[in-house]
């Protein structure tokens, strides 16, 4: 792999981190060191791991780190619906960000099994 910042997945999982962090100012102050890190921890940590992933030597290694992206995502989606259970987020609010998380989590199964394709081919 080469530059993350030519990746759609990359490009969105950025994009998600930058739109929590608007949505995530509004959280009551007392979820500061909580549900507001939480949140944005695990929806940094997508683009990183595939950043990091990108940096790597090897397909292997890439498809590690997209792996520990997609784990990151899942976390994240929980995340969401607590604070949707909370009423930190709208249902409106929700239902968009959850619909993204689920398009970066295709995109990066996508990838994976793209890369173990090649892996295969090249044995």
């Amino acid at each position: 792999m080469k530059d993350f910042r030519r990746l759609k997945v990359w490009e969105k999982s950025h994009n998600l981190t930058l739109h929590l962090y608007q949505l995530t100012a509004a959280f009551p102050r007392e979820e500061l060191f909580g549900l507001t890190s939480q949140m944005l921890r695990y929806s940094a940590s997508i683009g990183a791991n595939i950043a990091e992933g990108c940096g790597r030597r090897s397909d292997p290694e890439m498809k590690r780190f997209l792996q520990i992206a997609r784990g990151s995502a899942s976390e994240l989606e929980y995340h969401l619906l607590l604070a949707k259970d909370l009423q930190y987020l709208t249902v409106e609010e929700f239902t968009d960000l959850e619909s993204k998380v689920f398009e970066i989590q295709r995109m990066l199964a996508s990838l994976v099994e793209r890369l173990q394709r090649s892996v295969l081919a090249r044995s």
